[in-house]
């Protein structure tokens, strides 16, 4: 079995919440477990991992390095500050918009809901695959409802990752314990039978030990 001892390997879970005022919020139905078991599965290959966590109660993973965050904007900034490192597995489910929140809580009015006024965030998985510190294998989740292996080869295009790491979220996936990927890359599409998340990783770890070498 291949090990990543002497590797750095920077992986982020969960998902990110978007301040709208002090108690609402914008985000995405993720719980964390994959990505925690992904950091988990490479820190038992012998990895330093770096978990840039979003707002779960998941307990951190056995020698792994926890930091975490709630906006999209710290977790970019987080995955960042963590760099350099010789592989980074982006399997966060990051809010794509945010709102200029307000500082008190917005009250329901005669004039129906408030309009919001949405902003993009930034792309973490498309500016970590451009910086000039690029990990050596950069792999992006994509969560998809339909197409989901042409989506993911569209996305692997547009985000200049290495491999994308592919399933449908339609049924139970966000949330439970179980999960079906398709790993595609340049070299085509390998599709896994239904798998514990913790099967899921273990897989996905020796994987990259192979391709890290």
């Amino acid at each position: 079995m291949s090990t990543l001892t002497g590797r750095h390997i920077v992986v982020t879970a969960g998902p990110t919440h978007e301040p709208i005022d002090p108690v609402r919020y914008i985000a995405n139905r993720s719980s964390g477990k994959q990505g925690f078991a992904i950091a988990g599965a490479l820190a038992a290959l012998g990895a330093r991992v770096t978990l840039v966590a979003g707002p779960v109660t998941l307990p951190t993973p056995p020698d792994v390095d926890r930091v975490d965050v709630e906006t999209a904007l710290e977790m970019n900034a987080a995955v960042n500050a963590a760099l350099p490192a010789d592989a980074a597995v982006m399997v966060a489910a990051v809010a794509d918009w945010r709102v200029d929140p307000s500082t008190q809580k917005i009250k329901k009015g005669a004039n129906g809901p408030p309009t919001l006024h949405l902003v993009e965030n930034p792309d973490i998985l498309a500016t970590l695959a451009r910086n000039p510190r690029r990990p050596r294998l950069v792999i992006g989740f994509a969560a998809e409802t339909e197409h989901v292996i042409e989506h993911a080869r569209a996305k692997l295009a547009r985000k200049g990752a290495d491999w994308i790491v592919a399933n449908d979220v339609s049924g139970d996936v966000m949330g439970g314990d179980a999960n079906t990927v398709h790993i595609v890359s340049a070299d085509g599409v390998e599709s896994w039978e239904r798998l514990p998340k913790g099967d899921v990783a273990t897989r996905l770890a020796d994987r990259i030990a192979a391709a890290l070498g």
